[in-house]
Order: C-alpha cells, then structure tokens, then sequence
C-alpha cells in the first residue's frame, strides 16, 4: 500500500514549489480566518498553477459558510476540501457534491455514530487529527488503533522523526502534517519536508 503524503499550511509559490519536488502528493491551503497560516485564493490558485495537475491542492476550512467554502473552493482551482469543525451531515453531503471531502475527526469522535454517519458519503475521507490541529501534539496511536477507520487520513504531529511509526501502528491512507515541517509559522523548513516524505515513503 502506497501511503500518500500531503503537506499542509503552504503560504507561497516557494513552498508549493519545494514541497512538489520533495514528492508531495498533496499540497494543504488553509481557508480558515483564525489561522496563521491563512492565505487568498488567489496565492492558491498560482502554487496550484506552478505545481501542475499531478499534486492535489486541498483547500482547508474550519465551520465557515456553505457559500463561503464552495466560491473559495471554486475561486482557488482546489482539487479537494477538508472541512474542520461541528459541521452537519448534509452540510459536508453538500460539498461533497462538488469537490472530494477531507472530513476531519478529533480521537474523541470515533466512537459517535452521529459522526460516522456523515463518513459513509460517496466522495468523502475520514482525516484522523489531534484535538488542536497544528499544535504539533502527535496522537496516541496504540490506543486508537482498534477505533481508527480503514481508508482514513491520520494528521497530528506528525513529521521525519515519528512518522513511520504512525504508518506501522495505524496503516493510513494518508499523512498529513504541518507545524514539524516549518521554520517558522507558514515557511516551510526545506530539510524538514525533504525528510518527512522520505519517512513516510520508506515506511
């Protein structure tokens, strides 16, 4: 099983640009107001452009408007959405019409049926990440081993130095990080991205 390994919280040309080298199958753009790593549509749409149609873009967004998400998607040229927050079923039901889902799961919604529900849309991901995204706090993954869903996405902490062993214990679909992979908030560490995709591509 080929793990695929998106890089998320990319702010510029540069890092879509470094990132795709290392051999990024996807690349994260973060919608959301509250985030530091924000950027415009219009910086997403040019890294999309420069990277070419062979890496994903992945628009991020946290509880923000149906509208809002789709004219952003639409606006950004994005090849997916992951969607944060307390969002219905028909909510993500509705992007998912447009766009393939990334639906985000804290640890403490796997055991919720009302949750899971929602994953059983066509078109849509479960994406495993911890209670703060972007704090850099790596899961327990032993102990989510029995409750993590086949085909989800795991996020959270993760980078060179751990995530082959989130690989071997959760066997993910997908991996996902952010902050271990910075210099500072929204710069990409060179050295860092070149690692983590080599690590999970190893594993």
């Amino acid at each position: 099983m080929t793990v695929r390994v998106k890089v998320c919280g990319t702010t510029s040309i540069h890092d879509a640009l470094l990132s795709a080298g290392a051999g990024a199958d996807a690349l994260g753009f973060i919608f959301a107001p509250v985030s530091k790593r924000r950027v415009t549509p219009e910086v997403a749409r040019e890294a999309g452009l420069a990277v070419g149609p062979v890496v994903a873009r992945v628009g991020v967004f946290l509880n923000q408007g149906l509208d809002e998400v789709l004219r952003t998607a639409e606006a950004a040229r994005v090849s997916a959405v992951q969607l944060h927050g307390d969002l219905s079923s028909l909510y993500v039901r509705e992007v998912a019409r447009y766009h393939p889902v990334l639906r985000v799961l804290r640890p403490a919604d796997l055991g919720r049926e009302d949750v899971l529900e929602g994953l059983s849309l066509p078109g849509v991901t479960p994406l495993l990440d911890a209670p703060e995204p972007g704090s850099g706090q790596p899961l327990d993954w032993a102990a989510l081993r029995d409750l993590f869903p086949a085909g989800a996405w795991l996020a959270g902490g993760l980078g060179p130095g751990n995530v082959a062993e989130a690989i071997r214990v959760l066997r993910p679909a997908g991996v996902d990080a952010v902050s271990r992979l910075e210099a500072r908030a929204g710069v990409k560490d060179p050295e860092q991205v070149r690692a983590f995709v080599q690590a999970a591509r190893r594993a």
